[in-house]
């Protein structure tokens, strides 16, 4: 029967109404000239029409690699899986396009099951799609994992063969493709074979000024504004506009125009050997034999002024810091009242504890009223909260309190000290509130 939407009192649809599908279109890699996208939206529109659903919309996840995420953390599969009765079917055009992992696959037809959804696959090369209901035997399941990991296998020898190509293009300085280091980009190599890096005259005058700022005494934030003002385009729009392709994206759940700059981009910006012109693998210099850099392009600095600028930043970043924990309690739980941000755990120089604060200028923008607050006290306010309203005595972790929709919101609290503000958090400032669960 098909499934009532709750969205509104009327059913969704009747008896007599086709099923409702949602199609479902993947790529790992998008480029100009690739026609997968509308091979796979032409083989969904007909096997829906074959099988007399009716496609009411689509979720197209294009440059999304599925050895490395799975359907539920897809941009656009996953906000529908969320909203399982708003159709009655999902189609895919195979089931490579859908996982390529035999865990992902489990946890969707497990998925299928419990929402009453049902999985197809197109599976053009043959003469039936691949049907799995709610209620399909093993038969069906079995044949669904033998090709899931057929598709796992055959990512798993790909990224084999990618891995050992591009030990050789760093053995030989060349470059393998991707996004060009800030103050590069691509040229022929010399040898007549492949590609190396040449400066982008735009952007080596930009790193340079960089350079000079940090000099100059000027914080990291401080520079990432003067950018930000200046229009200049950080690195990943910069490699999209020398390409011919559309700056911004989507990050984090949001479509961005163009990209910010924040500390956290220049930072890497300027720890990164790339600019003594190095080939770098994993954050470090790439050796030959003799032990020498291998170069991937003329430097940029000399390596007297690259180390003169990390003796600088190392001066900045020293000071005593608490130990940090691997995952704070209440990320994703903790949010600026100021900018309905989230609140990340922050260190304090030369003391024993940390903070939970507002990193709205980590993310490029501007908070009216940017929070913060001792982590410690926050923690067991919300954990006292927690039991008090769900009647509990065990343990509370982060993903009790996200699972059961918990949200403290975080006022600015006022500037000045006593011995008052000793004692404990002002609740005045704090908000707990309980949401609906994911």
């Amino acid at each position: 029967m098909p499934k009532r939407s709750p969205h509104t009192s009327q059913p969704a649809s009747t008896p007599t109404e086709h099923p409702r599908a949602l199609g479902a279109v993947r790529l790992s890699n998008l480029t100009e000239v690739t026609t997968s996208p509308g091979r796979q939206r032409a083989c969904i529109q007909q096997c829906t029409d074959r099988l007399g659903f009716t496609l009411i919309a689509e979720a197209a996840d294009l440059g999304v690699s599925a050895r490395k995420m799975s359907p539920f953390e897809r941009p656009s599969l996953s906000p529908w899986l969320q909203r399982p009765d708003e159709y009655d079917a999902i189609v895919w055009s195979h089931v490579d396009r859908a996982v390529r992992s035999v865990a992902h696959l489990s946890e969707l037809v497990e998925w299928g099951r419990r929402h009453a959804t049902t999985l197809v696959f197109v599976m053009p090369e043959e003469r039936q799609p691949l049907v799995v209901t709610p209620q399909a035997d093993s038969d069906a399941i079995r044949r669904c994992m033998n090709l899931a990991y057929a598709a796992e296998q055959e990512a798993r020898a790909l990224s084999a063969r990618l891995t050992s190509a591009h030990e050789a293009l760093r053995a030989t300085g060349r470059y393998g493709g991707g996004l060009a280091p800030f103050g590069y980009k691509k040229a022929p190599h010399s040898s007549g074979v492949g590609w190396c890096l040449a400066p982008d005259p735009e952007t080596v005058t930009v790193v340079r000024a960089i350079v000079d700022d940090v000099h100059s005494g000027l914080s990291l934030v401080a520079i990432a504004h003067r950018l930000e003002a200046a229009g200049v385009l950080v690195p990943r729009d910069r490699h999209a506009q020398l390409h011919g392709r559309p700056t911004g994206g989507r990050r984090h759940g949001r479509d961005f125009d163009r990209f910010r700059w924040t500390a956290g981009s220049l930072s890497k910006i300027l720890r990164t050997p790339t600019l003594m012109g190095h080939r770098v693998h994993r954050g470090k210099t790439v050796r030959d034999s003799e032990g020498s850099p291998v170069l991937i392009g003329p430097p940029l600095l000399t390596e007297e002024e690259f180390q003169a600028l990390q003796d600088i930043l190392n001066a900045r970043s020293n000071g005593t810091h608490p130990k940090r924990r691997e995952t704070s309690l209440l990320i994703g739980v903790a949010h600026c009242a100021g900018c309905s941000g989230r609140m990340y755990f922050s260190t304090r120089k030369s003391y024993a504890y940390g903070d939970y604060a507002c990193r709205a200028s980590a993310r490029g923008t501007t908070c009216p009223a940017p929070a913060a607050i001792r982590a410690s006290w926050l923690d067991e306010y919300a954990v006292s909260r927690y039991r008090e309203a769900f009647a509990v005595d065990g343990e509370v972790t982060r993903e009790r309190l996200l699972r059961d929709g918990v949200r403290v919101t975080v006022a600015k609290g006022r500037s000045g000290g006593g011995p008052e503000r000793l004692a404990g958090p002002d609740t005045s400032r704090l908000t707990f509130t309980v949401g609906p669960r994911p």
